[in-house]
């Protein structure tokens, strides 16, 4: 199973920084028993090999080599690739650069490398047969792109970042068969490339006859691109924040191993 991490942005909500801002530290690690800081993104690795990832694709800009002398050629257990977007032009186009990687037999799995979210073992909750999202519930879904599902947990709609969506729930993550990523992948070449954001192509993809599925399974979700969402992600970590774990952070290896 392919984890790809799109890791191109500029991260100018946080800026300045002297490092790219999916190593910002956050938190804690214990690494063969000494604490040392935790890197933002480590998080979401951590999550994609517990969800059965055993190949991590970053996906950066020719600027942010720093990312790959941190993690070198794996994470824990998992192999680290590398694809280049010369220019951040969205999600969209960050994801796609991974897909002469993958196998259309091949389970995919995606997330956002400058958030924190519970449970850990979240993309375990996804089916594997289907293009299917890991959500969360938030106090300002306006923010993110939130999913409008049916009573079936079918997936009507994706509202991208718009005032007054009709759900507190958004994407925090999603997984599908390397077939539909490739699918998709074609869609998206068809329209030109034009859909900056994964949700606009995904509304395609449903009026095109498509399915998608939305899992609830989500308990708490920070996005760390903020100071305001970097004050809340401690708060998470050290269990102040909703269902907060109550426990200091332990990665499964250490980065570069």
């Amino acid at each position: 199973m392919w984890g790809i991490v799109p890791a191109a942005g500029r991260g100018t909500r946080i800026q300045p920084l002297a490092f790219s801002k999916e190593l910002l530290p956050v938190g804690s690690r214990l690494d063969g028993g000494v604490e040392r800081p935790c890197a933002v993104s480590e998080y979401l690795l951590e999550r994609m090999i517990l969800g059965g990832a055993d190949k991590i694709c970053l996906v950066i800009s020719p600027g942010k080599s720093d990312i790959l002398a941190y993690f070198g050629g794996g994470f824990a257990e998992a192999a680290v690739a590398y694809v280049v977007q010369p220019q951040p032009s969205g999600l969209c186009d960050a994801i796609f650069r991974a897909a002469p990687l993958v196998a259309a037999d091949e389970a995919v799995i995606v997330g956002l490398p400058d958030t924190i979210w519970f449970p850990e073992t979240g993309f375990a909750a996804l089916p594997a047969d289907d293009l299917s999202f890991l959500l969360f519930p938030v106090d300002n879904p306006e923010f993110f792109d939130a999913v409008v599902c049916e009573p079936d947990g079918s997936v009507r709609e994706i509202e991208v970042k718009r005032a007054n969506p009709a759900t507190p729930w958004v994407w925090g993550a999603f997984k599908m068969p390397g077939a539909i990523f490739h699918a998709l992948n074609a869609l998206w070449l068809s329209r030109d490339r034009a859909d900056e954001y994964f949700g606009t192509l995904v509304n395609a993809y449903l009026a095109a006859g498509g399915r998608a599925v939305g899992v609830k399974a989500g308990t708490s979700y920070v996005d760390v691109g903020t100071l305001n969402g970097y004050r809340a992600a401690l708060g998470l970590l050290n269990g102040a924040g909703p269902g907060g774990p109550g426990s200091r952070h332990t990665t499964l290896a250490s980065a570069g191993e």
